[in-house]
């Protein structure tokens, strides 16, 4: 049965997914990885989830503020043997509650062209794509997503 457990950059399991996420990033990256790598630290994230099966820790997410009412979604992650059952729904279903919770209004989030299954994930669970935020604006590998969430 899986369980969520709400945390902070800090959690141990957290920092071991996240790990596992930037070594499967930075080879569907390549060359693109360093740039996106300096947006994705972890060290200001004060509300991330960690998703158990058991007692294993197998997938993770993120939010941080972008604007008043708005949070971007980061660090979402599922171990390989895991995907594909609907656990990275979960985990999003998760921060987007947990986010309305904290009057939240919408979700935004960057994920890249070659993260196909993200794209899928994101699509399905309600996100449009959008133009281009932020330091993304003009990165043609990004992809843009937004839900509203109340």
């Amino acid at each position: 049965m899986l369980s969520f457990t709400k945390t902070t950059y800090t959690n141990a399991d957290f920092k071991r997914l996240v790990s596992l996420l930037d070594a499967d990033l930075k080879l569907r990256d390549g060359d693109e990885h360093d740039f996106y790598a300096q947006f994705n630290k972890i060290e200001k994230l004060q509300n991330t989830i960690v998703c158990y099966d058991g007692n294993i820790p197998i997938a993770c997410g993120a939010f941080k503020e972008y604007e008043p009412a708005i949070v971007e979604i980061k660090r979402m992650f599922v171990l390989p043997e895991y995907r594909g059952q609907g656990t990275g729904h979960k985990v999003l279903k998760e921060l987007e509650t947990w986010a309305a919770e904290l009057n939240y209004t919408a979700c935004i989030l960057e994920t890249g062209k070659k993260q196909p299954e993200a794209i899928s994930l994101y699509k399905k669970a309600g996100y449009s794509i959008i133009k281009n935020y932020g330091q993304y604006k003009h990165i043609e590998n990004s992809v843009c997503m937004k839900k509203a969430i109340l």
